[in-house]
C-alpha cells in the first residue's frame, strides 16, 4: 500500500469526548503509525499519522511528545511478541529469527531502528531483544546447530543488515531477497550447511 494511497484516505475527525477517548485515541494513533511506517519508514510526517488516526496535531502530541515515543510504543508490540515466543517452551532459535525476520519484511522501520539508533531508550528495546534471544541461541549451540562462535549480538547484526536491504525494496520483493540474504548470512553460523534457512519454505 502506498503512502499516496494512505494519505488520499477518507480520514474523519473523532468527536472530542474528553477523558475517555484518551484511550481510544491512542489505539488509533498506534494503529495508524504501524500502518504508515511499514509503508513509508520511520521518517514519515507526523501529520500523516495524525490525519489516519482522525485525531488533531495536538492530541498526538500530547500522546507522544516526539516521533521516538510513538515508535516505540509501536516496536513495543513486536518487542512483546519476540519475548512470547523465546519464553515458550519449544521454541527455537530458528522461531525467533523466523519472527524477527517477518517483522523486518512487515515493516523494515522496527528492525531498522531497534538495530541502529543511539537513543537510550531504543538501546533498552535492544536489549530486550538481545535477551530473548539469549536462551534460544545457548540451545541451538548446545545441540551443534550454531557454530560457538555466534553471539547474540552477531543474531542482531543480522538481522538489522537485513532490514536495512528490505527498506530499500517494494515489500511485494522483500520475502524473496530475505531468504536469498539468509542464504548467504546463516550459512556462516550453522554447522551444517544443508540445515533449512529460518524462513522455511517459500510461499510463492
Amino acid at each position: 500500500m502506498s503512502g499516496w494511497y494512505l494519505s488520499s484516505m477518507s480520514h474523519t475527525r473523532r468527536p472530542n469526548r474528553g477523558p475517555s477517548a484518551a484511550a481510544e485515541n491512542r489505539a488509533a494513533l498506534i494503529a495508524a503509525a504501524r500502518r504508515w511506517f511499514a509503508t513509508e519508514g520511520y521518517d514519515v510526517p507526523l501529520t500523516s499519522i495524525a490525519r489516519t488516526a482522525g485525531v488533531g496535531q495536538g492530541s498526538l502530541y500530547r500522546h507522544f511528545p516526539d516521533r521516538a515515543s510513538l515508535a516505540l510504543a509501536v516496536f513495543e508490540e513486536g518487542v512483546e511478541e519476540l519475548e512470547g515466543l523465546a519464553a515458550r517452551p519449544g521454541t527455537t532459535l530458528d522461531d525467533v529469527l523466523a519472527l524477527m525476520t517477518r517483522q523486518a519484511i512487515a515493516s523494515t522501520a522496527f528492525v531498522d531502528m531497534v538495530s541502529a539508533s543511539a537513543d537510550a531508550r531504543f538501546v533498552r528495546v535492544r536489549e530486550r531483544v538481545v535477551e530473548a534471544l539469549r536462551e534460544p541461541l545457548a540451545r541451538a549451540r548446545q545441540a551443534g546447530r550454531v557454530h560457538d562462535y555466534v553471539t547474540t549480538d552477531d543474531l542482531v547484526t543480522a538481522i538489522g543488515l537485513i532490514a536495512a536491504l528490505l527498506a530499500k525494496l517494494p515489500a511485494a520483493e522483500r520475502r524473496e531477497t530475505a531468504e536469498r540474504a539468509w542464504l548467504l548470512l546463516f550459512r556462516g553460523m550453522i554447522t551444517d550447511p544443508r540445515t533449512p534457512l529460518p524462513l522455511g519454505p517459500s510461499d510463492h
